[in-house]
């Protein structure tokens, strides 16, 4: 798979460059926003690649870069590096179009499974609209309606939601639900889980027919008729 790497470091970039190209990846390395925007047309246009982007690049910032690649239309997916470990940074990453991060320091096999949990992710194309009984859900424009009634649902509950119908009619257990909605700094222990799927549920299920959020008790759930 095509890798384009977009870091200033050039010690860091040979050292994950060639654990990478060890993994099977076919990588580019890029040092500067405007290298990194150029090669990400020549190398990621015709798909099936994946974007690794530093925050800090000479010439613009890694989430100015993500910004303009996704108004390229350009819809590979980008892992973010970040040397900052603030929420508002990670959140900022995400809005911008990046589709996972990653905090400096990190272990390479972190790396690695992020990476390939991506292309898991995209390897099949996600529709823009996904209907389930009449339940109709925008995952561009994060809007969810039921019986042509507009449902009103904050972040975590639409990602909930996305999870869920990403996977309809099928078993979903905590750790990928959680690995969806929430990061990697989350309590899997508590029951936030619980308490944000009783609020969807009471949204989407409770003044409707069928049910479509079935529990399955020592496996996860279910979504569907």
């Amino acid at each position: 798979m095509r890798l384009l790497l977009v870091e200033d470091d050039t010690e860091l970039a040979g050292v994950l460059g060639a654990g990478l190209a060890e993994q099977g990846y076919d990588v580019v390395h890029a040092r500067t926003f405007a290298e990194g925007r150029m090669l990400a047309q020549e190398h990621t246009g015709g798909g099936g690649g994946v974007i690794v982007l530093d925050v800090m690049l000479p010439g613009g910032s890694g989430f100015d870069l993500c910004r303009a690649l996704r108004r390229d239309e350009i819809r590979t997916p980008i892992l973010m590096l970040t040397a900052r470990d603030a929420v508002d940074d990670r959140v900022r990453g995400l809005d911008v179009g990046a589709d996972d991060y990653l905090t400096k320091p990190f272990a390479f096999r972190e790396l690695v499974a992020r990476l390939r949990a991506l292309s898991r992710r995209t390897s099949a194309p996600v529709p823009a609209v996904v209907r389930v009984a009449d339940l109709e859900v925008d995952l561009a424009a994060h809007r969810a309606k039921r019986g042509g009634r507009h449902i009103d649902l904050t972040a975590k509950e639409f990602a909930l939601l996305e999870c869920f119908v990403l996977h309809h009619d099928q078993v979903v257990d905590r750790a990928e639900i959680t690995a969806h909605v929430w990061d990697e700094n989350h309590d899997p222990f508590t029951n936030v889980l619980e308490v944000l799927v009783r609020r969807l549920r009471r949204k989407i299920d409770d003044d409707f027919e069928p049910k479509l959020i079935h529990t399955l008790r020592g496996a996860g759930y279910r979504f569907g008729v």
